[in-house]
């Protein structure tokens, strides 16, 4: 057993940890409340957007109304990863490049050996992650993790855009957590370019009728880059508040744990320092019986 002087020092250590991952929890929940509240008040208008972009695009013969819709043979391929700037938030970060990794193996594995799939990262721990498992090294985009505003998103979203309409690549996808609550996050992966011009959409007797002014076809190619900017910015809120949720939900755990952690070394201490005493007792009655004899 170790000596009281190590099981002190070691009940310091963990006191002044646990003190650390408290705070990183109230920091979390603090931060948590905002990002959730961005992403609850975005949600029923990025999906409202979709909903009205399927309608009236299902209402059009033509499917190409958009360069943005072309669907063409996939060649190159583009994957946007979606993590963290920092850690200490459980699995948040392994998940969403573990599961980048398994899509790109198993849905581009012709391209992929071509050299035809690449990845920028928003946040820096999933390209220093997958550096680590040697996929390359890719652009990162990490300030909109710190502070995702929508003027910054819609600069990233109109590059991808005009990749794709130039053909730089053929298909690009998104990877990301997406937001439940505090202590579950959903793991999603969305084809953002092509977009699906609502297939499913085009039943004239399921349909409103609406008198549309400019041309329908005008304004679904109006509407279809605003949709993108909007898809792409409400999986960054998305990831900011699951990313929140994680770390708060793993400091709490941290902390429970370093509680525990105390109370078994306190036991131990108390346990050696009663060990301790006794021999020091035993040595004392031993001292005074051999001064009687």
């Amino acid at each position: 057993m170790a000596n009281l002087k190590e099981i002190r020092q070691r009940i310091s250590s963990v006191k002044s940890t646990r003190q650390i991952t408290s705070a990183m929890k109230m920091v979390s929940a603090a931060k948590l409340k905002r990002a959730q509240d961005a992403i609850t008040q975005i949600r029923p208008y990025a999906s409202r957007l979709h909903e009205v972009i399927s309608q009236v695009s299902g209402s059009i013969n033509d499917k190409n109304v958009s360069p943005l819709t072309d669907r063409r043979d996939i060649e190159k391929v583009l994957v946007v990863v979606i993590t963290a700037n920092r850690g200490l938030c459980g699995g948040f970060n392994a998940n969403v490049t573990k599961a980048a990794i398994e899509w790109i193996n198993t849905q581009y594995p012709v391209q992929k050996e071509k050299g035809q799939v690449e990845m920028i990262f928003i946040g820096k721990k999933g390209g220093e992650i997958l550096k680590s498992k040697g996929w390359g090294i890719w652009p990162y985009f990490n300030e909109l993790i710190d502070k995702p505003t929508f003027i910054k998103t819609e600069v990233l979203a109109e590059s991808l855009m005009q990749d794709f309409t130039n053909n730089k690549y053929d298909r690009i996808d998104l990877i990301y957590n997406q937001f439940k609550n505090a202590a579950t996050q959903n793991l999603s992966i969305e084809t953002y370019l092509p977009v699906t011009s609502g297939e499913d959409g085009g039943n004239p007797a399921k349909q409103p009728f609406f008198i549309f002014e400019p041309d329908l076809e005008y304004l679904v190619r109006t509407l279809i880059p605003e949709a993108l900017k909007v898809q792409l910015f409400k999986a960054l809120l998305d990831s900011v508040a699951s990313e929140h949720g994680a770390r708060m939900t793993a400091m709490h755990q941290a902390t429970d744990n370093a509680t525990d952690m105390i109370k078994n070394l306190t036991l131990d201490y108390n346990k050696a320092r009663q060990a301790a005493i006794t021999n020091e007792l035993i040595e004392i009655v031993a001292g005074a019986e051999s001064l009687k004899s």
